[in-house]
């Protein structure tokens, strides 16, 4: 199915611009992943209408509203959103889904950098054993991961390759597939040996053909690399509208003040614009 707008975010932006599209009457999916930081929040004082909320609390009814407007909401990590002739192809988990616009709502997740990991992405590191695989059918690969779901991934490419599993963040890897080896040590960084990857490790160094990145969290640079960014954020105009047509963005990833009641007129807001965007696309 082919959705007038996805929304990546389920918080105050990403709910607030899912319901305003629906009154626009725009067939609208969410996608999110997690609860982000409203759903760590004890207390919430200063949103209208809701004195002394749980951050929980919102969450729920701001998911809940969004739902009765007739948003489908679900549960996923966005890996990549690609341009296509008339809209927009969006891989969430192992699911592509495709729009006609784009509403970017994924909130303050800060992506740390391993030392080389970025000048090596496309050149030996990727973020998305689905995208990439292929390519290294019959050699090997280095899969660091900082989750459970990476597990699956590299489950997935030791169907294709000899996997390397390097845990970044300690996690359950009890159903790691039997022919995937464990490397010992804390990642450190990339390097390129002629052409093959080198990761180094707080106890020492393993080489391999491509290195598979997998977070939690997608770098907004990695998800939409095509974007214009300004130290490190995604830029955007008084429409909210990003440098690619079709795409905008709202929300804490802006930048501060890092307040509920302004990411949801911020949500607004993008909505509307790419509401507008769609109609006047739809005329040409």
């Amino acid at each position: 199915m082919k959705y007038d707008l996805i929304i990546m975010g389920g918080g105050v932006a990403g709910c607030s611009a899912a319901i305003t599209a629906r009154q626009r009457n725009l067939s609208t999916l969410v996608i999110y992943s997690g609860g982000g930081a409203l759903a760590k929040t004890r207390r919430i004082d200063n949103y209208p209408g809701y004195p002394q909320a749980t951050g929980p609390e919102l969450l729920q009814k701001l998911r809940g509203h969004a739902r009765e407007m007739g948003a489908e909401l679900r549960g996923q990590l966005v890996r990549r959103v690609m341009p296509t002739e008339d809209g927009f192809s969006v891989l969430a988990d192992n699911d592509i889904y495709e729009a006609r616009a784009v509403i970017l709502a994924t909130g303050t997740a800060r992506v740390k950098f391993l030392a080389g990991e970025e000048a090596l992405v496309g050149q030996g590191v990727s973020y998305c054993a689905t995208c990439d695989g292929m390519f290294y059918r019959g050699g090997e690969v280095i899969v660091v991961g900082a989750h459970e779901e990476a597990v699956e991934e590299a489950n997935y490419l030791a169907t294709l390759a000899q996997v390397t599993y390097c845990l970044e963040k300690p996690h359950d890897t009890s159903a790691l597939a039997e022919n995937i080896k464990i490397l010992a040590g804390t990642p450190q960084g990339f390097e390129l040996r002629g052409e093959r990857v080198a990761l180094t490790t707080n106890q020492g160094e393993v080489t391999a053909d491509g290195a598979f990145v997998l977070r939690p969290a997608v770098a907004m640079t990695q998800l939409i690399p095509e974007a214009a960014v300004e130290n490190g954020a995604i830029t955007v105009n008084r429409d909210l509208a990003t440098s690619i047509p079709g795409i905008f963005a709202a929300g804490d990833l802006l930048g501060p003040p890092l307040q509920a009641a302004k990411a949801a007129g911020e949500g607004t807001v993008a909505a509307l614009s790419a509401a507008s965007y769609l109609l006047k696309a739809a005329s040409l």
